[in-house]
């Protein structure tokens, strides 16, 4: 079956633009299919009335971001585990309040509280990145910014832009040695914002120059009650990036919690910090993106200029009444080829 035209009869010869700077975009899947999911009607359903609205927003997002961005590899990234047990070790509240049942004996591994509805379109939505030959990736025992945060860290080539509705992933953005940018979506893809240490550092009142590190740091004092971090008592974000803004590392600030003699702390502060010294100690791994997970892809991530399998592709499309999304990112393939 030739590409042209070929789904549904309806697509066009479209002769490609000039092409693409090399650049490798990652998606938080998760995070794109609870928002694709929340900001499209549950009342637009399949041929046989069940809910589709997750996966043609989701499937929408992905056209459009490779339409608008025009990036050469693109990877999916899954949460296989979104509560680790690394995390939870260290700090027994971290996300407890998402789990079902009893927040204070609930290990890790179980499944985040998921929408009935939601949960069945999770499968699809994987089976048309792999129609499409979109990479996805994950890691064991590790949440998709981790996953973010490991390919980020280890490219050395191409510019990475990560895309996500999560405010964890604005500590990966840096310029060496390769550009590292967030665009966050978390008012919507209409809304996003292009975020790099510059914007960070605007944004937060972070130092400049260590605007990823220092935005975790920021978080680690500020706290996060959706994450279930409590942060330190007292302090809140305006004081957490002055602190921050003061030294050079985290181990320096804790070092001067106990050298009283370290002016860079006024007393009031030095007190609420050392109360919190036992949440101190172990929020780091908690609140840090991992930069060295076992990441596993499915397939190479450079982004195909035709679906690896047109035929399934559109099989899902009809099966599941979303043809015209699915054509979208036929589309936005075709269109983003070299």
């Amino acid at each position: 079956m030739s590409w042209e035209g070929a789904y549904s009869g309806k697509l066009c010869r479209v002769t490609p633009p000039a092409p693409p700077a090399q650049s490798l975009m990652l998606l938080d899947a998760a995070s794109l299919y609870f928002r694709a999911f929340y900001g499209v009607p549950e009342s637009i359903t399949g041929p046989d009335g069940t809910p589709v609205n997750a996966i043609r927003g989701f499937t929408d997002m992905v056209a459009r971001l490779i339409t608008d961005r025009r990036p050469t590899r693109l990877v999916a990234c899954l949460d296989l585990d979104w509560r680790p047990a690394f995390r939870v070790q260290a700090l027994p509240s971290y996300k407890a309040h998402r789990v079902p049942g009893e927040p204070e004996v609930a290990p890790a591994g179980l499944p985040e509280i998921v929408p009935d509805t939601l949960e069945p379109q999770i499968p699809v939505l994987l089976e048309v990145l792999a129609a499409a030959g979109i990479a996805t990736a994950g890691a064991e025992g590790y949440e998709a910014d981790d996953v973010i945060g490991t390919l980020a860290a280890a490219e050395r080539t191409d510019p990475v832009i990560a895309v996500s509705g999560d405010r964890d992933l604005m500590q990966i953005v840096r310029d060496e040695p390769v550009p590292v940018r967030l665009l966050y979506v978390g008012r919507g893809l209409a809304k996003a914002e292009h975020l790099g240490p510059i914007e960070v550092a605007a944004k937060y009142g972070v130092p400049v120059g260590r605007a990823g590190d220092a935005y975790a740091e920021m978080a680690m004092l500020r706290g996060d009650p959706s994450d279930g971090l409590p942060g330190v008592p007292g302090i809140g974000a305006k004081t957490a990036a002055t602190l921050v803004g003061r030294f050079d590392t985290w181990d320096e600030l804790r070092a001067a919690v106990i050298d009283k003699t370290d002016a860079r702390l006024s007393p009031p502060v030095r007190t609420k910090l050392a109360a919190a010294a036992p949440y101190l100690a172990v929020v780091e791994p908690v609140v840090r993106v991992a930069v060295d997970a076992p990441v596993q892809l499915d397939r190479p991530d450079t982004l195909p200029g035709e679906p690896a399998d047109l035929e399934r592709l559109a099989a899902l499309g009809d099966r599941w009444g979303v043809g015209s999304s699915v054509e979208r990112l036929c589309t936005a393939l075709l269109k983003n080829a070299r």
